[in-house]
């Protein structure tokens, strides 16, 4: 068993991941009493294929976020290269490139809502930014096992690649003079969200095409960036 296989607390998660890559998921580990029917759902394919399914007992340690509750062992996704995520057939597509997120509960709200909008890969920085922990996994309720991603060490150079297979970079700011609903939503874009507290990096601003921004009914400030990047996901698919 892997030593950095991700403990799922979070049934459908599990369930994505056995219909995704059966093969990854190690064992299941339940509490005492009846299972709630998503678990048994995860319980019966896993007997079907002869996965562990463990019964803990109130002797297990709570070492990890999981040790007490019902859980799986599941080894994380695999990543796709940049230049397999970013291939363009010049169809109308949404990519997203995240600058810095730091929350794992909205980088797993982000990847639901990209299933959700269909959007074709994430690239996620490697430094200053939260990386794709079982809470992520779990917010997103299986939406990992259906977008693409990537990790990379310099998000500015991933763009570049990505212009050069021939997506088009959207910035989002909520100090953009254009807003959402005026950016053409045919091009294949890039979407590029800034992190929760300072938005996008000056020179992830320099290296977007163009810049758009949520309009607003009020002056409340800005919206959680989880929440932002589905109304722009929907905007963009629209």
């Amino acid at each position: 068993m892997a030593g950095d296989d991700l403990e799922l607390r979070n049934p459908h998660s599990v369930l994505a991941a056995r219909r995704a890559r059966p093969r990854d998921v190690r064992e299941l580990r339940l509490t005492a009493g009846r299972p709630r029917e998503a678990w048994r759902q995860a319980i019966e394919l896993a007997e079907a294929e002869d996965i562990p399914v463990r019964a803990l007992s109130e002797h297990d340690e709570p070492r990890s976020r999981g040790a007490r509750a019902a859980h799986a062992l599941v080894a994380p996704r695999a990543e796709a290269t940049l230049d397999d995520l970013v291939a363009n057939d010049g169809q109308r597509a949404l990519w997203l490139a995240l600058d810095g997120v730091q929350d794992p509960q909205n980088l797993g709200s982000i990847f639901r809502s990209a299933a959700f909008f269909g959007v074709r890969g994430v690239i996620l920085p490697r430094d200053r930014a939260a990386p794709l922990t079982a809470v992520a996994y779990d917010v997103a309720t299986g939406g990992v096992e259906h977008v693409p991603f990537t990790t990379v060490t310099n998000l500015r150079r991933a763009i570049e690649r990505a212009r050069k297979a021939g997506l088009w970079v959207l910035g989002s700011s909520e100090h953009a003079e254009r807003t959402v609903e005026q950016v053409d939503a045919a091009r294949p874009w890039l979407l590029v969200l800034g992190n929760e507290e300072q938005g996008l990096r000056r020179l992830t601003l320099e290296s977007c095409d163009e810049v758009c921004r949520i309009p607003a009914a009020h002056e409340l400030g800005s919206l959680n960036v989880g929440v932002a990047a589905g109304v722009l996901m929907a905007a963009l698919t629209r």
